[in-house]
């Protein structure tokens, strides 16, 4: 049968050569042109505020964009409600890490300004302006369409007030049985300080009296949500649970009455650093795990309408400003949605399911598995998740590492992984074999730090040689190196990806894995595994591109040559895909090549700080961002020079974090094939009017729509229908 990635097909399209010509640029300048032209670069900081957009509210921006796909009415209901979940997600993460950071700026008493010119008290108030007015859209949004539509379909979230007499004494045998056990009521009175409330936790606040002693006392009841279904089942109706023990208040404290009751959801700063100095790292990452319970409160969510009496107490006690509290007209902690988007059946209010498929590569004429060393031997090819398999392709790869007695050794990093990736195991097993095993271990990894510590002990008990890395840096890279003996030599087999080695993740997240046999990449990955593994400076790499050594030079030395390309008579493009652009000594470079007149489309999910549509600074400069199904996440910096095109992979953003403090890498795509598929990728990011925005001049995103049903663009339904028709030509 014919191997389909033999035969051209849009995935694999060239891209025309005469396709930057509609921009011509003269091939020689006059003097006066070149004198004219440097005289107003010189009158022009690109450093100004004026050209930066703030970082925070640019964040709540792409979290906005989330929230209009669940206010998108065409899309399946469930759909719906898993973004409206997800958005109170990433807002608790936010205010958990972001927000707090300012908060930390303000208590120290610094005012420095930010690019954009904001203080870090300004962007508090920008960004507690912002996240008001997406909340009341989103409670809007659940109370008057989602409920009442799930309703329509079977799924009655209710009040208890809604329910029958008889429904309700149901509701009370229910309390009495499952959820009035594990209840703790605490009390505020003399000898009795108010109680800590844990990060994220769901609480009633409640307002007794006692009409023997004639006053009145707060007292708080945890909802143990934890522990039990946020939502209780009664029949068809789902109750949320702090409604039913605020409705059986009297079981917890008898003989007093219940002035005022209401819900009360407490945020906390969770983020940390760990000193350089930190002799055991594992054991430091653990001990600032505990503090981080501990950490300030920077935001408190109540229910609108709240009893003074409650309001002023929650201020006072938890010792928060006017403005850290959050009034929400409806539920509170939407992030228990999941329960809903994860019931069983209902197949008709959600996407279709999507099936990843194995790539063409790793099957032979009749479809049957080929060994991935063979397919690399053959010459490098790049796998694209989630249309194509994780399982078959990477956890393939480590599968057979371990089985090949010719294997002598797997290193890999792991930054986030999950709990059935068969990867951890497989470096066990490993090692039992009597193989070098390699585990660099980021034990920072935001929220999955006490899983990476629990993996790393493991590792090392089962004799895996388990790296943390430099105590300053983040290790973010995402890459998988198997040293395989052959002939009277050794072979380096690379894989480089711009995901986690994370098996959810991979069904979720659009990314890019790049498998070589190249001699100088795996050189430079070696090298890299040594210094991390060692004690030395990093050597220059050979083809790679690493931080915080190397990576933001590279990247401004590519935008320079594209530049010097350009000026020189050579069409010539910058093209990129990212998840945020922040570092200032990028975007000013980018700024230089638009006021050079190259053309630069930048496709970038997130933060953009980068102010498009300048005249005379970015008028080169279109931004678009998409936003849908899976989260884009694969990062691609593409630069054409004529003939010439780079082409460049891996794990980091344009942000001062991932080129200062962070160890990163990026790979050169050199095989002209995968190049179009790279380009192809960046071309229907692109041209997507379906899920995408445009970033205007003013900092306002606008989103597309398609001019026509006929001219409608989808990059990722375009990607799936392409590798469906792939797996279809091997009849499958």
């Amino acid at each position: 049968m014919t191997d389909p990635d033999a035969t051209q097909s849009p995935l694999h399209s060239v891209i025309p050569r005469d396709a930057f010509e509609s921009t011509p640029v003269p091939a020689t300048r006059t003097t006066a042109e070149t004198a004219a032209r440097e005289l107003q670069a010189d009158e022009v900081d690109l450093r100004d505020r004026q050209y930066f957009f703030n970082r925070e509210l640019s964040w709540m921006d792409f979290n906005d964009r989330v929230l209009q796909l669940a206010e998108q009415k065409d899309l399946p209901l469930l759909e719906r409600v898993k973004f409206t979940a997800i958005f109170s997600s990433n807002l608790d993460e936010f205010i958990m890490i972001r927000l707090a950071g300012m908060h930390d700026l303000i208590d120290a008493g610094i005012e420095k300004r930010g690019p954009d010119g904001r203080t870090p008290d300004e962007t508090v108030d920008g960004v507690g302006a912002r996240a008001r007015e997406q909340l009341a859209r989103q409670s809007h949004l659940l109370s008057q369409e989602l409920i009442p539509q799930l309703s329509e379909h079977g799924i009655h979230i209710c009040h208890v007030e809604d329910l029958s007499s008889e429904q309700r004494e149901e509701l009370t045998r229910i309390f009495q049985a499952q959820i009035y056990p594990v209840l703790t009521p605490l009390a505020v009175g003399p000898g009795r300080p108010f109680p800590y409330i844990s990060n994220l936790s769901l609480s009633l606040a409640v307002l007794l009296r006692d009409p023997q002693l004639d006053q009145t006392t707060f007292a708080r009841v945890k909802v143990p949500k934890e522990i039990l279904p946020r939502f209780v089942e009664i029949g068809d109706f789902l109750i949320p649970l702090e409604e039913v023990i605020a409705d059986n208040l009297s079981a917890l404290f008898p003989g007093t009455e219940v002035i005022a009751c209401a819900a009360f959801r407490v945020t906390r700063d969770a983020d940390f650093t760990v000193s350089d100095e930190a002799d055991d790292l594992l054991r430091a990452v653990e001990d600032e795990l505990r503090r981080r319970r501990f950490g300030e409160v920077v935001r408190v969510e109540v229910p609108t309408g709240i009893a003074r009496e409650l309001r002023e107490e929650l201020i006072e006690s938890l010792e928060i400003e006017e403005r850290d509290l959050y009034e929400i007209d409806g539920l509170l902690d939407l992030v228990d949605l999941w329960e809903i988007v994860k019931l069983p059946g209902h197949a008709e209010l959600r996407d279709a399911k999507w099936s990843p498929i194995v790539p063409s590569r790793l099957r032979d004429a009749d479809g049957e598995p080929m060994p991935v060393f063979a397919a690399m031997r053959e010459g490098d090819f790049l796998v694209h998740h989630p249309y194509e398999s994780f399982s078959a392709t990477v956890e393939r790869f480590v599968t057979e590492a371990v089985n090949d007695p010719d294997v002598l050794a797997i290193k890999l990093t792991v930054y986030r992984t999950s709990d059935d990736s068969p990867l951890v195991p497989a470096l066990i097993r490993a090692s039992e074999r009597g193989k070098q095993a390699v585990a660099l271990v980021e034990l920072k990894a935001r929220f999955d730090e006490r899983a990476n510590i629990q993996w790393a002990r493991e590792l090392e008990q089962s004799g895996v040689h388990v790296v943390y890395g430099p105590p300053a840096l983040k290790t973010h890279t995402k890459c998988l190196l198997v040293v395989r003996r052959e002939g009277n030599g050794v072979r380096n087999y690379v894989h480089i990806g711009t995901g986690n080695y994370h098996s959810t993740t991979a069904r979720l997240y659009t990314d890019f894995g790049l498998f070589t046999t190249d001699p100088e990449i795996g050189a430079d990955v070696t090298d890299m595994f040594n210094y991390l593994t060692g004690f030395a400076r990093p050597n220059e790499m050979r083809k790679v591109l690493i931080a915080p050594s190397q990576m933001r030079s590279g990247i401004l030395d590519q935008i320079d040559k594209t530049i010097a390309a350009h000026e020189s008579g050579v069409p010539s493009q910058i093209r990129m895909k990212m998840n945020s652009l922040v570092d200032v000594a990028c975007i000013e470079a980018l700024y230089q090549a638009s006021r050079a007149g190259v053309p630069i489309e930048l496709n970038v999910r997130g933060i953009c700080c980068l102010r498009p549509g300048v005249p005379g600074v970015s008028e080169n400069i279109r931004v678009n961002s998409v936003v849908g199904r899976f989260l884009e996440h694969s990062r691609i910096y593409g630069f054409v020079r004529g003939d010439e095109r780079t082409a460049l992979i891996g794990s980091a953003d344009l942000m001062r974090r991932n080129l200062d403090n962070r160890v990163e890498l990026v790979t050169p795509v050199e095989d002209e094939v995968l190049k179009d598929q790279l380009f192809d990728t960046l071309d229907r990011c692109l041209a997507d009017n379906s899920n995408a925005w445009e970033l205007e001049t003013d900092g306002t995103w606008e989103r597309l729509t398609p001019p026509s049903p006929g001219e409608r663009r989808n990059v990722q339904e375009e990607l799936m229908e392409i590798y469906r028709s792939h797996d279809a030509a091997f009849g499958a």
